[in-house]
């Protein structure tokens, strides 16, 4: 029978594929490629991301990468924006075309109703091959000359979230910008010399998928990694390499998959505070999400709330809010249920650090009463 992985254990391993258990040195782009991508619908989110896992962050790094195109901010697992870097954007982009078109089709079948959708992707690509980009609005209103009864906002959104593989620009994404979201085809972006990795090309893309999934995210289940990326069909890439996994359980009876090599820490490893940005994919990962949160707490990782992991799981949620009399601003934590004196102390001098970073070493702490 396969060992029995408890919640703490699938915590802790969690945390450690995270680099939430330890900080790493890995550089900026290496962890984005790591973690396969950072959820970034909300443009400032990745930064924070990066900041609870990296030893040294430097936004500058995630700012230089969106301009030289090394990463790309672009519409891709479960029909979310991501940041990934241009190699992912280029491999997964058209892995995910069928889920992207039925999802986004799919919330606007009334006002499509009789929109012939395959002439509608040729005009969308004939007005973005010139290269100029345009916000979601102007592609929505110069396909409404021709279609115009679903209106210009749901022709935008179907057009480049959906029918077209497109990316958002820069300064959408940057460093404490608040630039509106203009769109270009990924392959004007990233130009023609940008090929396809050798994964891609043989045909393997949906084991190396599963694979890079396992490293980031395991150890887990089938429901898990379709649950993360929302792609259907990767039952038969998990057989294809089912040789190379080990397997476990948890206390559902659920079998986990996971490399046979990677970090399983032991479950009593401590686990420092960490803040979460909204929409993290180290709870969003996963179809049970009880190695990370409560369940009845579960639905703060659907509402964008932001989080903050006492001894590995959700314990709180923060916000922040630039001071309106002096420079500088605030980071304010809000438990969800009773903190140990040490525990406090544990998060005031990390929401203080946090607020450091976010306000050019001008930021305060505070912890509001429990919810």
């Amino acid at each position: 029978m396969s060992t029995l992985l408890d919640a703490r254990a699938l915590n802790r391993a969690t945390l450690a594929r995270q680099f939430l258990l330890t900080r790493t040195d890995t550089p900026a782009l290496e962890a984005v490629t790591h973690l396969c991508g950072l959820q970034a619908q909300e443009p400032q989110e990745p930064f924070v991301g990066l900041w609870s896992r990296l030893i040294d962050v430097d936004p500058a790094d995630l700012t230089g990468g969106l301009e030289e195109r090394r990463l790309v901010r672009l519409h891709l697992m479960r029909r979310t924006v991501h940041l990934v870097t241009a190699d992912d954007a280029w491999n997964w982009r058209p892995r995910h075309q069928d889920l992207l078109r039925q999802r986004t089709v799919g919330t606007h079948t009334r006002e499509l109703a009789g929109t012939d959708l395959d002439e509608l992707t040729r005009a969308a690509h004939e007005l973005l091959a010139d290269g100029r980009s345009r916000s979601l609005g102007e592609v929505g209103r110069a396909l409404a000359a021709r279609w115009p009864e679903p209106g210009p906002r749901v022709l935008g959104e179907v057009a480049v979230a959906a029918l077209l593989a497109t990316v958002q620009l820069p300064p959408r994404g940057t460093w404490r910008s608040t630039a509106g979201a203009r769109y270009q085809l990924l392959s004007t972006w990233l130009g023609p010399t940008h090929v396809p990795s050798e994964a891609d090309t043989a045909g393997h893309a949906d084991q190396d998928l599963v694979r890079r999934y396992l490293t980031a995210f395991g150890p887990a289940a089938s429901a898990d990694l379709r649950a993360w990326c929302g792609l259907t069909g990767l039952p038969a890439a998990v057989t294809a390499i089912r040789d190379e996994l080990v397997s476990f359980r948890d206390a559902r009876g659920r079998e986990l998959l996971d490399l046979p090599d990677a970090p399983r820490p032991d479950p009593d490893t401590p686990a420092p505070v960490r803040f979460l940005p909204a929409f993290d994919n180290v709870v969003l990962g996963f179809h049970d999400r009880s190695r990370i949160v409560d369940d009845e707490h579960r639905r703060l990782s659907v509402t964008g709330a932001r989080m903050v992991l006492v001894d590995g799981r959700v314990a709180a949620t923060w916000t922040h809010a630039p001071d309106s009399t002096e420079a500088g601003g605030t980071v304010t934590v809000t438990p969800l249920h009773g903190l140990t004196r040490a525990q406090r102390t544990e998060v005031t001098q990390e929401a203080h650090r946090l607020a450091a970073f976010l306000y050019d070493g001008r930021g305060r702490a505070r912890i509001a009463a429990r919810t």
